[in-house]
This record gives C-alpha cells, structure tokens and sequence, in this order.
C-alpha cells in the first residue's frame, strides 16, 4: 500500500509529519529509521521529499531514547494517542499523567507535541470527545508544562477552534481540507456513506464553519494538516467501517475551494507553507507549486497495489489543479 499512495502526498508537499500509528508502532529511533527508509524508497524518480518522522508515546516509552531521536535528527516530535481512541492507537496513553516524565523531558528539549485530542470515555457522546478532551485533559496540560510546543492535530470544533486561538503561543492546531468541506451529515446523506468517516468525526455545520473562519484567519496557531490516511475499499464498505479520508490526491487543491469560498486566496499560502514550519522552528521551503484555475474531475476510485481506494471529493469537480513545480 506504501509505495502506492506515498507520492500523491510527495509531488505536493516537499516534507510532510508522518505519523507513527503503525501496527506495531514507532516507538524507537530503529524503527522510525526504517519507516523513513521504506517512504524514500518508495518514490517516484525525480521526486524530492523529507518525511519528517515522530515517535508514538506509550504509558511506559523511555524518554531518553525520545530525547536522543530528537538530538539526532530522527524524531521531529511526538504523537500523544488516547489509548483507543483511533486507527492503530490500542498501545496509545490510558491516562496522560503515565507520561508526564516525557512531557518534562520535551519542555526541556523543545520537542514538540501533536495530539489526538478525544476521550475515549464510552459514556461521552463521539461528537462531544474534542470538547470534552480540551476540558478535563488539555486545558490542564498546558498549565503544567507552559513552555511545551503542543500541536492540536486536525481540529473538529469551534471549542476547540477558540481554545487555540486564546491560548499561548505555544499552541497551535492543525485544520483538514475534509473537516473544512464537510460536516457531519455527509455521512448519512442517502444512506451510510463510510468514505466520509473519519476520527475525529466530522461536526455539525456551526463547527465547519467555525473552522474555516480559523484557517483563513492569517493566525499562525493554524496550519495546514491534512491526516489523510488510504484505506482500501474492502476495509472502508465493512463492518468496521475503517476510520480515515484520503485527500491526499487533491489536497491542496481542495483548501484552495475552501480559501477561495471564504475570499482569502491571499492567505492560503501562509496557512500551507508558513505557519507550519515557523511553528516547529524549520526553514520555510525554497522552491514554490503552482496552483492553476484549471477544472479537473476526481476520479471515483483510485488503484493501490491490489486493490482501490476512494479518494475525497470522488466524482466531484475541482476548480484548482496542482500543475507541479514553479519554474
């Protein structure tokens, strides 16, 4: 599946965060090393592009072998799964105090720290676990270690959305081009429609658009993120319904639909190149993309290996092409 989906991300993006939700996870320096590995080999000829590798945090990770990855160049950051609270997050956190020893030790280095920000509590409503995250475990979090870099990955509601915006400057958040095009009914419009199913789970339509104001804000606690993750039909039209979009094909070109709907064409290369990288403290990128105002159709399906995916906005048109390098 690898080497069939890898390059949609990298003719957009010249580095991209990896996420380290593997089955079994990356946990140590060994295992990011060889993850890298298989997304370079995996290019296209021609192709440049920098996985920036993270470690997936667990109840007992030594923060030692975090703080070496970090000073050596392989760990970008860190990724704080909720135990159960996505795809592959099973060895995620049971309680986040269990790594306060780590988060001490990112403060200290100035690795940052991306979060899944839901509770797994079976007793709170799915369309309430953001908001309820933010009350009983971030809110707390970034009292206790003031000086630690923490990114709120894809971000799905307007409490969320505000808690960013008045918090720190140490804090910022990620936005999807999915939770930006969709709310929640997408997913029962003329039935069950699980290629619209993702976690966190798209939100009514007051959030979407509470989204979209933050993303073209010019904030830079927003950045562009875009959690795509190819799961293939079979796993997508099952009983469990895998959780994930892949927008990876069109991204860009789906956030400059929702930049351009909103009026701020003038914004959105600050919120996909700028914001990010100023935010982990990397260079901006040299080399430019070009967007054209040139129609294209997303086609239904896309082959992956042995098998298809569908893409997001499949069977839709596009007004935006991503037509490559600037010269």
């Amino acid at each position: 599946m690898l080497a069939s989906v890898v390059n949609y991300t990298a003719r957009q993006f010249a580095r991209a965060i990896v996420m380290p939700n593997l089955n079994p996870p990356v946990t140590t320096m060994a295992a990011a090393d060889a993850y890298r590995s298989r997304i370079t080999a995996a290019l296209d000829p021609g192709i440049k592009f920098t996985p920036l590798m993270t470690c997936y945090l667990t109840d007992s990770i030594d923060p030692s072998e975090i703080a070496r990855g970090f000073t050596a160049g392989v760990f970008t950051a860190c990724k704080l799964y909720p135990a159960h609270a996505t795809t592959n997050s099973s060895f995620g956190v049971t309680n986040v105090e269990n790594i306060y020893p780590v988060l001490e030790t990112l403060q200290r280095i100035g690795m940052p720290l991306l979060v899944h920000g839901e509770v797994t509590d079976k007793h709170v409503d799915v369309f309430d676990r953001e908001a309820v995250f933010i009350d009983k475990i971030l809110s707390q979090l970034i009292v206790r270690f003031p000086a630690l870099k923490v990114v709120f990955e894809h971000i799905t509601t307007s409490e969320a959305a505000a808690f960013v915006e008045s918090g720190p400057a140490t804090l910022a958040a990620t936005i999807t081009p999915h939770h930006l095009d969709i709310n929640r009914n997408a997913m029962f419009e003329g039935g069950i429609r699980p290629h619209f199913y993702c976690l966190p789970v798209a939100k009514r339509e007051h959030h979407r658009l509470a989204l979209r104001r933050a993303a073209v804000s010019g904030s830079p606690k927003f950045f562009l993120g875009t959690d795509s993750a190819p799961h293939a039909i079979g796993a997508k039209e099952s009983a469990c319904g895998c959780a994930g979009i892949f927008n990876a094909p069109h991204a860009i070109e789906s956030y400059a639909k929702t930049f351009e709907e909103e009026g701020a064409l003038d914004r959105l290369e600050a919120f996909a190149s700028e914001h990010g990288p100023r935010f982990y403290g990397l260079a901006l990128n040299s080399e430019r993309i070009v967007l054209e105002r040139a129609a294209q159709s997303v086609p239904q399906r896309l082959s992956a290996a042995d098998t298809e995916i569908v893409p997001f906005h499949a069977g839709s048109a596009l007004a935006w092409r991503f037509a490559g390098l600037a010269p």
